[in-house]
């Protein structure tokens, strides 16, 4: 069976001090200083909205109606140890309207589906928080 390809994002990245990213359908077009700590924003941006996805159809695969969309804060933090960098990440969470052990559940299991995960599992240090809703 032969991969079927369900969308493609295409940037073009420009350093310097006039530096931009620009992708190739015009959603993204944002100025960049240098330097910029823009990747790890973007890379955040990018898992937090697949994983919001992966909660979707996990609770879909588990016939879990989600009465509220859920949310998820990524940090993405770039470390130095000697003269190595690596990435960090936490995601924290929060599905409004599920009982929370059901949320917890929902989390692991958008953590095996989310193509994000998938591509730093065992690469990355990932901390996973499922947060209680805040109520107003």
């Amino acid at each position: 069976m032969t991969a079927k390809t369900i969308y493609s994002g295409t940037t073009h990245n420009v350093g310097g001090a006039n530096g931009y990213t620009r992708s190739a359908d015009g959603f993204l077009d944002i100025q960049l200083s240098d330097p910029h700590p823009a990747a790890e924003n973007f890379f955040g941006a990018a898992w937090s909205g697949c994983f919001m996805g992966a909660i979707g159809l996990a609770a879909a695969q588990k016939k879990i109606r989600l009465p509220e969309a859920p949310s998820v804060d990524a940090t993405i933090d770039l470390q130095m140890e000697g003269s190595a960098f690596f990435l960090r990440a936490k995601l924290d969470v929060t599905v409004p309207g599920i009982d929370i052990e059901v949320a917890r559940d929902l989390v692991d299991l958008a953590h095996e589906i989310c193509p994000y995960s998938k591509a730093t599992r065992g690469n990355i240090e990932v901390e996973l928080n499922v947060l209680e809703p805040a109520f107003a």
